[in-house]
């Protein structure tokens, strides 16, 4: 099931949350109106934690993380990390990393299996992916953005990458991650996926501009609902064609 919400009055949920099979991260917000929605579908399955990473709210943009472990970024303060540490089931690993382009969540995309990272990512950052993560990692672009985390989202069912993916590196990127890719958009066209969709493995929370059309392809995508991503194309083309005709 695919929740629309927003933060605040920001419908770029993916930057103040983090969500993987294990645990949640969420900003800290003025009213709890952005964790609830969290609640309402989480509570009784992964722990959803309340932090702020460097002191700042961007949380699902300064971290990376899956089921195995979250990392952060040098400026995380020893206070930030031990509210984790407390916070994170047991099985988590949770890593400083020390790295040039510290924004994490926009330089690294990964599932539990497979990690796609910026070009330009430190070799010692790309074995601390690897460790930590318990993943394979590929030095990767997107429709020629070096930006990997922020022009895809990734489950271990499917992904959801920026709309100018060319078919051949769909396929590329597929067989790399050995997940079934679809280009879309978020948020009413937006091709920043990373900053507009959360999703794991069973729910996915999108912004609240989100029209029903990019919430049936989310679906679909990530498997959500049990419907195959063919079926909701050929619905997709159908309300097209009875939209022109």
């Amino acid at each position: 099931m695919a929740v629309r919400c927003q933060f605040e009055n920001s419908t770029d949920i993916g930057v103040f949350s983090k969500l993987t099979n294990s645990y949640c991260l969420t900003a800290l917000a003025s009213s709890s109106n952005f964790y609830s929605v969290f609640e309402a579908e989480l509570a009784d399955v992964v722990p959803i934690i309340h932090t702020t990473i460097a002191g700042t709210r961007i949380v699902g943009r300064l971290t990376a993380g899956n089921r195995h472990g979250l990392l952060v970024p040098s400026t995380t303060t020893d206070q930030e990390l031990q509210h984790l540490r407390n916070s994170l089931p047991p099985s988590v690993a949770i890593q400083r990393v020390e790295e040039r382009l510290s924004a994490l969540g926009n330089v690294i995309a990964c599932n539990d299996y497979v990690a796609l990272v910026h070009p330009d990512i430190d070799r010692e950052t790309e074995e601390i992916i690897a460790d930590t993560l318990k993943v394979e990692v590929f030095r990767q672009t997107i429709a020629s953005n070096v930006l990997v985390g922020s022009y895809c989202a990734l489950s271990n069912q499917g992904g959801l990458v920026h709309p100018k993916t060319s078919r051949s590196e769909l396929d590329e990127l597929s067989s790399l991650l050995q997940v079934p890719l679809v280009a879309g958009t978020v948020n009413r066209g937006s091709e920043v996926i990373g900053a507009g969709l959360v999703v794991n493995d069973w729910c996915a929370f999108t912004g609240l501009d989100t029209t029903a059309t990019e919430v049936s392809v989310i679906e679909a995508t990530f498997r959500l609902q049990g419907q195959t991503s063919a079926a909701v194309i050929n619905e997709m083309r159908d309300s097209l064609i009875d939209h022109y005709a």
